[in-house]
């Protein structure tokens, strides 16, 4: 069936391809002025051939990026021109006018490819396996690089448009062997499940190292080629314009693009207006390396990696930023490398045979290299081998390096279709041979329990909390409320916004800078849980709101800008026939899952002060799971150990009562599941069975006998008119003498 109905496929696009070049080469013969039209159709064929082979490769476990150099190929000089000259002349003129139009289209594409690049770049990673990458890193690069400098010494005069520049075309040949593609490397690792795997992760940061040093190589060549002689001066000029913009960059700018990104979310009301900030964002930081004197690429890519790490960057803006720039602007540069890729001129036996010398030297070089830095960095030789062969993919690496030398008259075109062609063989080279390396890795115990915890994280509730909102009046349950979405926001640095709802709600923002505010009882709790807890960042980012209108107004006014969290605070939890009318407010103005506070006992007395001895009830269901979660990364904060109590979900008519032969098996199990999920915050955790008992009736005993202070309770929140999360909440927040702590779902997932 799939194959039928890719034969179809083909042939309606072959069709369609005969129409619009019988369509083109009248227009083409018209006019010699720039044409809208023939820049369009250019265009078209472009991105419908490369993402139509692009597709075709992903079904045969290639990266899609082979089928759009593959498209540029095939509708170059290498078989379309060879095969109809008049057609192709017509459909991609030799003007330089017209040329330029859809060259402009590929330049863009270029920055917008590095922006994405390094949007995939994940810092964290590259400082987790620090050691190995490093050591496979400048191994990887060293070796290959020296390679492909001393071919360029040796190369034949007629290679080189300019044989006086030989020196920054060595550098650029140097370059090109040299650095691994981390798209398609990452791609693969990732399809391969592997990306966790302790190896997939050295593979991943060595070619994220790769990509960061290949784009500085490249700006300070590009700073050579531009002066065309070893300007030392001009050189340490750019080397230390380039050092300052990094460290500018990964210091203020930083924090800069965080707090620019996060003020268009939360201001400007266009549905785009965050992509524009990004792309504006883009081209400044692209314009300053240029006037430094380096590429603009490494701008582009700069600016993405500060993007990607802005922790309000939502996943609709990634999706659509990304999809403009796959969807378009792929194709189109990589198409363009392929058009300006003639492998006819390889009917030379003697560039035919430098091709291949080409191939050998990049493939040998660059496994050497990092298999060497794979044995230095303390790894057995089979991740070694693994690793080796993960960074042999150049892809559409080369091909912007190749691209630049091209534009700026170092590579001959000769030279520039045979890095082109050693791109794409080792690119294509490289997924069959990793797949075979990675599957005879066998997994190690260590490696075991650590995927085990990041697959568990990878679902938990807060770890993937991205933005916190803390509704708050002046009371000190407010406070309390404000200690906990503190300690949340601290685990991993979250923005949190504290929204003052209330009467005085404008004097308790103007109040934001007082030491006994709930902004410093959020800042203090997150500084302490970062303390107690080495892994928690602890810094955070905190923004004051305050709203006159009516409190469900002001929470659904504000959570349109995107949060995951609401921590209710309000002085008044419970009214004569339910929740207080404030409370009720407040929650009604917010679709997602609701953390609602109310402070008792100690914590009434003492509420960014006591510590915490905190009770968590499990049945086995998800939100009782997410209770656990929330539990478990609260109690990081405090040295007593975590409670967890087993209750039944029966009530009213009672509960099943078990007889000495009956199983408890279920139970204990659900049990120790979710006192695992607690433990993995590396917490002390004591388990408690109470099967027989009404939920409501065994969690008060618990809080007796073992002396809690706080019960973290997950529950539904049930659809109607009024605020309800059941029976066993209502029960627990009217008879607790304790502080209670109800984590509840979306509105998107009531239950009836």
């Amino acid at each position: 069936m799939a194959i039928r109905w890719c034969r179809s496929r083909t042939l309606w696009t072959l069709a369609a391809f005969l129409l619009m070049t019988t369509v083109v080469s009248a227009e083409g013969e018209k006019s010699a002025r720039p044409s809208e039209f023939l820049l369009l159709a250019q265009i078209a064929l472009l991105v419908a051939v490369g993402r139509g082979l692009g597709e075709i490769m992903q079904r045969i476990g290639q990266p899609s990026v082979i089928g759009e150099l593959l498209a540029g190929l095939l509708l170059g000089p290498s078989l379309f021109g060879w095969l109809w000259p008049a057609a192709h002349a017509a459909i991609f003129p030799p003007s330089p006018e017209q040329k330029a139009l859809i060259e402009g289209i590929a330049q863009v594409g270029i920055l917008l490819l590095l922006l994405l690049t390094g949007m995939e770049t994940d810092l964290k990673l590259v400082r987790k396996v620090g050691r190995a990458a490093a050591s496979v890193s400048i191994a990887g690069i060293v070796v290959p690089f020296i390679c492909g400098f001393s071919l360029g010494q040796v190369l034949p005069q007629s290679l080189l448009p300019h044989p006086e520049t030989r020196l920054v075309a060595s550098l650029f040949l140097g370059t090109a062997l040299s650095i691994s593609s981390v798209k398609i490397v990452a791609v693969v690792v990732r399809e391969m499940n592997f990306m966790r795997r302790n190896v997939g992760q050295i593979i991943v940061a060595t070619a994220i190292i790769d990509d960061t040093i290949g784009w500085i190589i490249i700006a300070m060549i590009f700073s050579l080629a531009s002066h065309g002689t070893l300007d030392v001066s001009s050189v340490g000029q750019a080397v230390l314009g380039t050092l300052l913009f990094l460290a500018i960059s990964f210091t203020v700018g930083r924090r800069l693009v965080f707090r620019l990104i996060r003020w268009t979310n939360d201001y400007l009301v266009s549905s785009a207006a965050v992509i524009t900030v990004i792309l504006l964002l883009m081209s400044t930081m692209a314009m300053i390396t240029h006037l430094i004197g380096v590429h603009t690429v490494l701008g582009a890519f700069v600016a993405g990696i500060l993007v990607g790490e802005s922790p309000i960057l939502t996943r609709q803006i990634d999706e659509r930023l990304r999809g403009l720039i796959t969807g378009l602007f792929m194709p189109v540069f990589f198409g363009m490398a392929g058009l300006s890729t003639d492998l006819t001129v390889l009917r030379d036996p003697g560039l035919l045979m430098l091709t291949g010398a080409l191939v050998c030297i990049a493939s040998i070089g660059k496994f050497g290299g990092a298999f060497a830095g794979g044995a230095l960095g303390g790894l057995t030789p089979r991740e070694s081998y693994a690793l080796a062969t993960g960074m042999n993919a150049r892809g559409s690496t080369e091909v912007i390096i190749a691209t630049i030398g091209l534009s700026m008259g170092v590579l001959s075109q000769n030279l520039f279709s045979m890095i082109v062609t050693m791109a794409i063989l080792t690119t294509m080279a490289m997924p069959p041979m990793l797949r075979g390396a990675l599957s005879r890795l066998p997994l190690g115990k260590d490696e075991k329990a650590r995927l085990e915890r990041e697959e568990f994280e990878q679902k938990d509730f807060v770890a993937n909390l991205e933005r916190l909102l803390l509704a708050v009046d002046e009371g000190a349950n407010a406070k309390f409320a404000s200690r906990v979405a503190g300690l949340l926001a601290g685990t991993r640095g979250l923005p949190i916004t504290v929204l003052h709802v209330g009467a005085r709600a404008k004097q308790q923002e103007g109040k934001r800078q007082d030491e006994e505010s709930h902004e410093a009882v959020v800042r203090e709790a997150a500084t302490k849980i970062a303390e107690a807890d080495q892994e928690s960042v602890g810094d955070v980012e905190i923004t004051t709101r305050a709203r006159a209108q009516k409190a469900a107004d002001a929470v659904e006014e504000e959570a349109r800008k995107g949060f995951d969290l609401l921590v209710v605070g309000m002085e008044n939890v419970l009214g004569k026939d339910g929740f207080d009318q404030k409370v009720e407010d407040v929650a009604s103005g917010f679709k997602g899952p609701v953390a609602l506070v109310a402070a008792k006992g100690v914590h009434l007395k003492q509420p960014a002060g006591a510590e915490f001895r905190i009770l968590v009830p499990v049945s086995g269901s998800a939100v009782s799971r997410r209770g656990a979660e929330v539990a478990g990364a609260l109690a990081r904060s405090s040295p007593c150990p975590l409670r967890v109590v087993y209750v039944s979900t029966t009530r009213d008519k009672g509960a099943r009562r078990r007889g000495a032969s009956m199983s408890l098996a279920r139970e204990e199990g659900i049990l120790k599941d979710a006192a695992a999920a607690a433990a993995r915050y590396d917490v002390d955790v004591r388990t408690t069975l109470r099967a027989n008992a009404t939920p409501e009736e065994a969690i008060l005993q618990e809080i007796e006998t073992s002396g809690a202070d706080l019960v973290i309770l997950g529950v539904d929140r049930m659809k109607g008119d009024a605020l309800n999360f059941g029976g066993v909440a209502a029960a627990i927040l009217s008879k607790s003498k304790v502080s209670v702590l109800l984590i509840a779902d979306g509105e998107a997932n009531r239950k009836d």
